[in-house]
């Protein structure tokens, strides 16, 4: 019998590797991506209503009501650039979900209002992508 003149990389099926995935705490309530439940961030980072009160603003993300978090994890960050939103100018970059590519919300990079500042490298996660896990009532 003849053998194949077959090339050995067409012979091997490449797979892609998943991305890692962090876990937080089951002791802690979290947030998750609502398209695949990873985790995105810890109830612990969210900041608080009580700023947003101090702030006179709540957050708003192309798709209704959006949460800020000081921290987040298992999100991509796309390239910053410049956009005019409701509070100002602000150069911000696109966030994603690691493991499903969703795009969640931004990242604030830079604020241009000395008032605006306090968002500087925070997180906003809109409310339609996310999903509370571990002991919520």
């Amino acid at each position: 019998p003849e053998l194949s003149e077959e090339p050995a990389a067409e012979m091997v099926k490449m797979t892609k590797s998943k991305t890692f995935q962090a876990y937080l705490p089951n002791c802690h309530r979290t947030y998750s991506c609502i398209h695949c439940r990873a985790h995105l961030a810890n109830h612990d980072e969210l900041i608080s209503k009580a700023m947003y009160s101090f702030f006179m603003q709540s957050f708003q993300g192309s798709q209704g009501r959006a949460y800020l978090f000081n921290s987040v994890v298992n999100v991509g960050c796309g390239p910053a650039e410049e956009r005019v939103l409701l509070t100002g100018l602000h150069a911000v970059a696109d966030i994603y979900c690691e493991n499903c590519k969703t795009t969640l919300g931004w990242k604030y990079e830079h604020a241009f209002e000395s008032s605006q500042k306090y968002k500087e490298g925070k997180f906003i996660i809109e409310l339609a992508h996310m999903i509370k896990d571990n002991g919520w009532e």
